[in-house]
C-alpha cells in the first residue's frame, strides 16, 4: 500500500472508531488497514494511535499528522477533479465548524439543504466553541463569531450578534435587579469561559456603546458551554453573560430578564471564513446557500420580531 492510501486508511480508521469498521468502508482486510497506520507510524517513529481491546485513541502526534493528512488528501482531491474537468460539480468531504448552539440552530440546517442539492457531496460539521485554525486543522468553511484579525482568510459577514447580560425573575426577586455594569459587583456571577474573561465582564458607557467599561466580577460558577451558563442562571444561580441568539427563547418565554440593555458592547459581528485558496466546488456550494441563510436567521427585522 503506498504512503497516500496509507494516509488514507489512517484517517477512515479514526474516523471510523475501528480498524475492522475502516476495512469495511476502504473493502479491505483489517489487517492490511492495521498494517498501512503501522507503516506510517514505523515511517514517522511516532506512535499514531493508542491500541486497546475496546478502543482507539489518537496520540499527540496522531492528532497533528491527522490534519496533515485530511489537507493533503482533500488537495490532491480537488487536484484529481480540476485535472478531469470536474471543477463545476460539487464531490467529496465539505468540513464545516461553527459554534455549539448557533451551529446546531442555523448551520447545520445550511449543510444540509446543500447536500440535498448536490448528492455528490459528503460533510463533517464541528461544532467547537473555540477558535480553530482553517488551515492547520483541515477546514473548508469557519463560521466565526467575533472580530477577525487581519489574515489571509476570505471572510464574508452575513450579521451581527449582541451580547446581552441576563438573570431569572427569581433571581432578582432575591437579590434585586442591577442598574448599573458596577453593581455586578454584589451579585452572584455565571462565568461563560468561552465568550468572557471569567472575572472581568465589558460593557458599553451608556446607551449606544461607545467607550468600553470593565467590571470586575467574583463568579460563583464558571462553565465552558453557553447550554450551562444560560441553564444555571434559568435555575436562579445568577447573573450570566450569553449572545442574543443563546437565550432569545428563555427571554421570550420569561425564564430570563434582559439586564443592563443600555449597557450592552458593541455588537459582535458574524462571518463566514474559509482560505483564500479555497475555491474548490464544494466550498463555493456551500458559501452559496449559508450567506443567504444565515443573512436570512441574523436580519434585524427577523430578530426583533421574534423578541
Amino acid at each position: 500500500m503506498d504512503r497516500l492510501e496509507a494516509m488514507r486508511a489512517f484517517v477512515v480508521t479514526v474516523d471510523a472508531g475501528s480498524f475492522s469498521a475502516a476495512a469495511r468502508q476502504l473493502r479491505c482486510s483489517p489487517a492490511s488497514t492495521t498494517r498501512a497506520v503501522a507503516g506510517l507510524e514505523a515511517r514517522l517513529g511516532a506512535q499514531l494511535l493508542r491500541r486497546t481491546t475496546r478502543s482507539l485513541a489518537l496520540t499527540e502526534p496522531g492528532e497533528r499528522y491527522l490534519t496533515t493528512c485530511r489537507r493533503v488528501l482533500a488537495e490532491l482531491a480537488e487536484a484529481e477533479q480540476q485535472a478531469a474537468g470536474a471543477v463545476g460539480a460539487p464531490q467529496g468531504l465539505l468540513t464545516v465548524t461553527a459554534p455549539t448552539r448557533f451551529g446546531a440552530l442555523h448551520v447545520r440546517p445550511a449543510l444540509q439543504r446543500c447536500l440535498a442539492t448536490h448528492p455528490a457531496l459528503r460533510a463533517r460539521l464541528l461544532l467547537l466553541d473555540r477558535v480553530v485554525n482553517v488551515v492547520d486543522e483541515g477546514i473548508d468553511v469557519a463560521i466565526r463569531i467575533a472580530d477577525l484579525p487581519d489574515s489571509a482568510l476570505v471572510a464574508v459577514k452575513v450579521g451581527e450578534l449582541h451580547r446581552v447580560t441576563c438573570a431569572s425573575p427569581d433571581y432578582l426577586s432575591r437579590r434585586g435587579r442591577p442598574k448599573a455594569p458596577t453593581d455586578l459587583a454584589g451579585h452572584a456571577c455565571i462565568g461563560f469561559s468561552a465568550l468572557t474573561a471569567t472575572d472581568t465582564w465589558t460593557f458599553g458607557a451608556g446607551k449606544g456603546g461607545g467607550r468600553k467599561v470593565r467590571v470586575a466580577v467574583r463568579p460563583v460558577l464558571t462553565v465552558n458551554t453557553a447550554e450551562a451558563a444560560v441553564g444555571a442562571a434559568v435555575d436562579g444561580v445568577g447573573v450570566t453573560c450569553a449572545l442574543s441568539y443563546q437565550v432569545e427563547d428563555e427571554l421570550r418565554a420569561g425564564r430570563l430578564v434582559r439586564l443592563l440593555a443600555d449597557h450592552e458592547p458593541a455588537p459582535v459581528p458574524v462571518h463566514v471564513v474559509h482560505a483564500a485558496s479555497a475555491t474548490s466546488a464544494k466550498v463555493r456550494a456551500f458559501v452559496e446557500v449559508a450567506v443567504p441563510h444565515l443573512r436570512a436567521v441574523l436580519s434585524p427585522k427577523r430578530r426583533t420580531a421574534r423578541s
